[in-house]
């Protein structure tokens, strides 16, 4: 996405957001919407079963640099989501997206300079990104 296609999203949140304005408002729907795409993974999981989770020790050889192990580490997710799961999974990141715009709008910051920031961070820590 480029930077117009990020401003005119900033844009259109702010034009959008009518009813939970407030700090506080958005605040809690970015906690809600983040928890809501770990229930729609979940049931993905649990309800439907396209995809699977088989978590287990991640097994990580400290005499080998942090390439040599990036092949033993695993997502632990397994599987496609079926069309109605990532259906549903991208909506509620949608949903998610639209409230940390609206977060960067209340705080007057553009949601391009936070990309790009985050960009600049990665790019400079690169596999030290360990937070």
């Amino acid at each position: 996405m480029d930077r117009s296609n990020l401003d005119g999203f900033q844009t259109q949140v702010s034009e959008l957001l009518i009813r939970h304005r407030s700090v506080l408002d958005v605040m809690s729907k970015v906690q809600e919407t983040a928890s809501r795409i770990n229930r729609s993974l979940t049931k993905s999981v649990t309800e439907c079963g396209c995809v699977e989770v088989a978590a287990k020790k991640q097994t990580y050889d400290s005499s080998k640099n942090l390439e040599e192990n990036k092949s033993y580490l695993d997502t632990h997710f397994t599987g496609p989501l079926c069309e109605h799961c990532r259906d549903v999974v991208t909506a509620e990141l949608g949903k998610n997206l639209f409230y940390l715009a609206a977060l960067c709008n209340i705080t007057d910051i553009k949601l391009e300079d936070v990309l790009q920031k985050e960009s600049t961070r990665l790019n400079t820590l690169g596999v030290f990104n360990l937070t």
